[in-house]
């Protein structure tokens, strides 16, 4: 019989599934049977009412909050429990606060390259040639020499989300990166997510933007009580939703 060459798997498409997820709070079910994938390249936003579990559930992927049963994989492999596994996976997943969460004592391009250098150990011209290209990319390349506090909101934001772009992660999270900022700022940092989204970055977003959601999204997921309620296409989810809770809650931001 002729050799025949194995052929490997193809990478999965998925990159983050969650199977059968609970969390509770106490009393609290925050988080009801999710079951949820997201593929690469896509831009899943996630929309709910305060208190519908959706930041807990962006949380949970990165196990900066455990669950109580169910299965979280990232990239086909399930979470690592603690120590040196886990900080290895934390790196491969961006995350984007409400909060900026920068060294206050160190300028921007050090906050952008310290991760790189010290987890992935990049040497410091490398490090420092890939912060300055994301800089210029999120519009802040002026502001590679200063220090948070001398930034902006906004300014800042743009600073963490190249932070996160700085480790090549395989999905990047955002839970409610505008919450806290101004109107002008807060476009800023949704132009840099909608660029983010165009070039095919795969993104889980937080958000209580409704024209981000609605121009960058390809698929939304709509939460309440810690469950979801309805998942669509933006144009259906906005024009025909399917659920009485989806559509109070449209009503309620328009």
């Amino acid at each position: 019989m002729p050799e025949t060459t194995p052929t490997l798997p193809a990478e999965s498409d998925v990159v983050v599934e969650f199977r059968a997820v609970e969390k509770h709070f106490g009393t609290l079910h925050a988080l009801r049977n999710i079951n949820l994938s997201v593929k690469r390249g896509e831009v899943v936003v996630v929309l709910g009412p305060s208190g519908s579990g959706k930041s807990t559930l962006c949380r949970t992927i990165n196990r900066l909050e455990t669950i109580d049963s169910g299965e979280i994989l990232v990239d086909g492999a399930p979470q690592p429990a603690e120590g040196r596994e886990l900080f290895k996976f934390r790196t491969e997943v961006g995350m984007v606060f409400q909060s900026f969460n920068l060294f206050s004592n160190r300028t921007i391009l050090d906050n952008i390259t310290l991760a790189p250098r010290k987890i992935l150990g990049q040497n410091k011209a490398v490090a420092e040639q890939r912060a300055r290209e994301l800089l210029d990319m999120v519009g802040i390349g002026a502001k590679a020499s200063s220090f948070p506090a001398q930034l902006s909101g906004g300014q800042s934001q743009r600073a963490a989300i190249a932070r996160a772009l700085a480790m090549d992660p395989k999905v990047i999270l955002f839970d409610e990166p505008t919450s806290a900022l101004d109107p002008e700022s807060t476009q800023d940092v949704l132009a840099t997510m909608r660029q983010l989204a165009e070039r095919g970055t795969t993104m889980l977003v937080v958000t209580h933007e409704m024209s981000f959601a609605r121009s960058c999204a390809d698929r939304i997921i709509f939460m309440a009580d810690g469950a979801i309620v309805e998942t669509a296409d933006p144009e259906t989810f906005f024009s025909a939703p399917e659920s009485d809770r989806a559509r109070s809650f449209l009503s309620s931001v328009h």
